[in-house]
């Protein structure tokens, strides 16, 4: 084939030749020989408040389409694991009555709703975040009131009732969760529950420990002595503090780093406490502004930094960090009726602030040689609510949202991370400094396997306004093949998209099958346009990409 025919071909499926190419004011250049570093799946990890949805109808829909998003296993950590109650689901809130005391004090313990959540778990392959918590109101110093009955709109304080006080006995706490781990092994096997885990507690720097940090250490001891009892082996780590950024919130970090490398252990009497993995919280701060939503990726990428840089100036540096919730905001459950800010989460702003914030938090494990191990997004489902409410969920009713198409795009992203020459790209101190405010970002994050290639490529600004399309070429150099089939899957207004389908329906509340059936298929990530076979030039291509406003696209080349 002669060079006319290739360029003829090239237009054809939308790739430029190189006179083209150069002329294009945005351009992203991707070498397949400049190697990064391995490619990070540590973005296979999720997480919510209620519990008992796990084993409900589009709790388990849900959790399955998880499962199958990546091909090594998918992680979930859920709080009020060992929480009093019936098993009834409501926002915010979970039980699992896994303890009870007699009259006379003896601890009773019972698994079977613990169990009936694992199970979710087990058998879809996927590994659970196992967070230890809160406290049984058997043996909360303070149980009454213990059941809150938070609704959104009400004082966010009024959650923390009984379930978040420090333990009267702290001798069964540690025996309780001793007899959670021996049943785990005898209930899923010593190799199974291995796998997995062991969190201590969530947030104890805020409401959710109503004890003093002192008395944390305390619990974490407890705690992990139980663990390592009943399994020496396991992995058990904390502190699951949130907002490292703040100054009070960073030296709780800092202090339990230094509990656990000389501290007096509570349990044992030791120097030091076990610790195996280092966890901490991260997140945004929408707001409303000029009447539009506008996203601070600032504040959260600022939480990151600040929580790696004291890791990596301790003892426990080269222990593994999981970031066990990392989210554009704190309240899940707070929909944009009482909430305006966080009208982001129905559509096409979540997805690309998601792709854009990601990869940036990778950056800063780069920066400061972190062992970032896991990055949880506080997204799940809520059981028969209203549809499109504007909770923090991955899909509503059934059906999925733009922002769980994006982790399908990482899913497709395998083999090591490779370089990206932006000359547009906004830099990482910039975004730190004044999140994406002014100019637009365009940017990528490239893999490569042995046997395929992918770019994922985004349009993102912190302002939800309405914005012109950019035009983007990507340039590919040292594909190592004659030819490649391209497939373009997209996210955007017309794609991928069940918001938009279900507001051009009228936005109904009660929706008939044929509805549903429409609104299932729009949730799923969908292809621009057909695949095709591609000619390269001495293994070069270039692709031509428009990207709408808040849009995500992901190129995938596969070649042998």
């Amino acid at each position: 084939m002669n060079r006319l025919i290739i360029i003829l071909v090239f237009t054809t499926v939308g790739l430029l030749s190189q006179a083209f190419a150069q002329s294009t004011s945005h351009q992203i250049t991707v070498d397949l020989k400049k190697i990064d570093s391995p490619w990070s799946t540590a973005w296979t990890h999720f997480g919510y408040d209620e519990p008992n949805y796990t084993y409900m109808k589009d709790g388990k829909k849900l959790l399955s389409e998880l499962a199958a998003l990546s091909p090594v296993p998918v992680y979930v950590r859920v709080h009020n694991l060992l929480t009093t109650g019936n098993g009834e689901a409501a926002l915010k809130w979970g039980s699992t009555n896994a303890y009870t005391e007699t009259k006379r004090g003896k601890p009773v313990y019972n698994w079977q709703l613990v169990d009936s959540i694992m199970d979710v778990f087990v058998e879809r392959g996927m590994k659970p975040v196992v967070e230890i918590g809160f406290m049984p109101e058997a043996l909360s110093r303070k149980p009454q009131p213990y059941r809150h009955t938070w609704q959104p709109g009400v004082d966010y304080n009024k959650i923390y009732t009984g379930w978040a006080y420090p333990p009267a006995d702290y001798k069964k706490w540690g025996e309780l969760v001793y007899q959670w781990v021996k049943h785990s092994m005898e209930r899923y096997g010593k190799d199974e529950v291995c796998t997995w885990w062991w969190e201590v507690w969530n947030e104890p720097n805020i409401g959710y420990w109503q004890g003093t940090p002192e008395e944390f250490n305390m619990l974490y001891d407890y705690a992990v002595d139980g663990v390592k009892r009943a399994m020496p082996e396991a992995k058990v780590g904390g502190p699951s503090s949130t907002g490292p950024g703040w100054n009070k919130a960073a030296d709780f970090l800092r202090n339990f780093l230094k509990h656990c490398e000389e501290g007096t252990n509570y349990a044992t009497g030791k120097k030091g406490s076990p610790l195996d993995f280092i966890s901490f919280h991260a997140k945004g701060s929408p707001k409303v502004m000029e009447g539009h939503v506008v996203m601070n990726m600032a504040t959260q990428l600022n939480d990151v930094a600040k929580g790696f840089d004291i890791v990596s100036k301790s003892v426990f540096k080269q222990l593994p960090i999981l970031i066990t919730e990392f989210d554009p905001e704190g309240c899940a459950a707070c929909g944009m009726a009482t909430n305006p800010e966080n009208a982001y989460r129905n559509g096409t702003m979540y997805s690309s602030y998601t792709a854009a914030s990601f990869t940036r938090l990778y950056d800063l494990a780069k920066r400061y040689k972190i062992y970032l191990e896991g990055v949880t997004s506080w997204s799940f489902e809520f059981e028969g609510q209203p549809w499109f409410y504007g909770f923090r969920d991955l899909a509503t009713n059934g059906v999925d949202k733009p922002v769980l198409n994006v982790f399908r795009m990482f899913g497709m992203m395998k083999g090591n991370r490779i370089e990206v020459e932006n000359s547009h790209e906004i830099a990482l101190d910039s975004i730190l400094t004044k999140g994406v405010r002014k100019a637009v970002d365009i940017h990528a994050l490239a893999t490569a396997a042995d046997a395929s290639m992918a770019l994922m490529v985004w349009n993102y600004h912190d302002a939800d306004v309405p914005r012109a399309e950019t035009e983007v070429v990507l340039n590919i150099k040292n594909i190592p093949a004659e030819r490649v089939m391209l497939s373009h899957f997209r996210i955007d207004r017309d794609h991928s998209n069940a918001y938009e389908v279900w507001k051009s329906m009228g936005s109904p509340q009660n929706v008939n099958e044929t509805q549903f059936k429409m609104l299932e298929r729009a949730g799923q990530l969908e292809l621009l346009k057909s695949p095709e076979w591609v000619i390269t030039d001495k293994g070069h291509v270039y692709i031509s990409v428009t990207l709408p406003a808040q849009a995500v696209s992901l190129i995938k080349l596969e070649y042998k």
